[in-house]
């Protein structure tokens, strides 16, 4: 086997926004994240605003009331 092949793994902390920690281990080291699966509106059911400002409200902005011609 050739020596330093793989890359070094260590142990990390990742975590969310929402204040959850989750301990794995990593070749990047420890980082955070926006959105886990605590909280993400797939896995727990509920309805969460994720992003604050949708498709129509960006139209609207970049396009403003302007008339069709």
């Amino acid at each position: 086997m050739k020596a330093d092949l793989h890359p070094v793994v260590s142990y990390a902390k990742i975590e969310c926004a929402c204040g959850n920690v989750i301990e794995t281990r990593s070749t990047r080291g420890s980082y955070k994240i926006d959105i886990c699966s605590a909280c993400h509106p797939f896995y727990t059911g509920k309805q969460k605003l994720v992003d604050t400002e949708g498709r129509v409200q960006r139209f609207q902005r970049k396009y403003g009331n302007k008339a069709a011609s």
